[in-house]
């Protein structure tokens, strides 16, 4: 005998393939942001523990995908760096806004640095990328701007304040980030406490 198709079923089953279809962008769109948040995950990872010396390659094997998903998402290592490093950038800016604003300038720089030493000591790779120079990378070359600009208005209020060395410029700074990425080398667990502690002596550095 033959199939006969009950014609009283076919609204379920057309039902049921409608459903289905409706819901296949939504699966797609789901298991993109997957990806996506793999990769980035993967590439916060490796950026800290490495700094920015890690291939397209490295990321796509830490994450778990092949390099065709990651360009697809991330055509550039630009494109990932600055992704990667969102997070860093919106709490660096806080930092320094919440440092500039402080009435009293020598307890506002003494936040930032305090601050700012933590912050970086957890992330080889921004700090790499914040103090980088034009030549190798303007990946964070809006935020460095903005962020020394800022700081320089800050450092001089302290210095009209006589609370901060009257010699002090803005590129010493930039030299205790550097010499804080040496931190990134201890265990985990004893990096925040070495960062505040070389936050402090940096700070009696720059007292007046």
């Amino acid at each position: 005998m033959g199939y006969r198709l009950n014609v009283t079923d076919a609204p379920v089953h057309f039902c049921k393939v409608r459903v289905v279809t409706a819901q296949m962008p939504q699966l797609l769109r789901s298991d993109a942001r997957d990806n996506r948040d793999r990769v980035l995950a993967a590439a916060r990872e490796l950026f800290a523990e490495r700094g920015l010396d890690v291939t397209m390659r490295d990321i796509a094997r830490r994450a778990g995908v092949g390099p065709a998903t990651l360009y697809r998402r991330f055509p550039t290592k630009r494109d990932i760096v600055e992704a990667a490093f969102h997070e860093e950038v919106r709490t660096c800016r806080q930092i320094v806004e919440d440092g500039c604003d402080d009435p009293d300038p020598w307890r506002g720089f003494c936040s930032v640095i305090d601050k700012i030493s933590v912050l970086n000591v957890g992330n080889q790779g921004f700090v790499t990328a914040f103090t980088g120079t034009p030549s190798d990378t303007d990946i964070l070359a809006a935020h460095r701007t903005s962020v020394l600009k800022d700081l320089s208005a800050l450092t001089r209020r302290a210095k009209v304040a006589g609370t901060l060395r009257s010699d002090f410029v803005i590129n010493d700074l930039v030299l205790v980030l550097l010499a804080g990425r040496g931190l990134a080398s201890l265990p985990p667990a004893e990096r925040q406490s070495a960062a505040r502690r070389f936050a402090t002596l940096a700070i009696d550095a720059f007292r007046a």
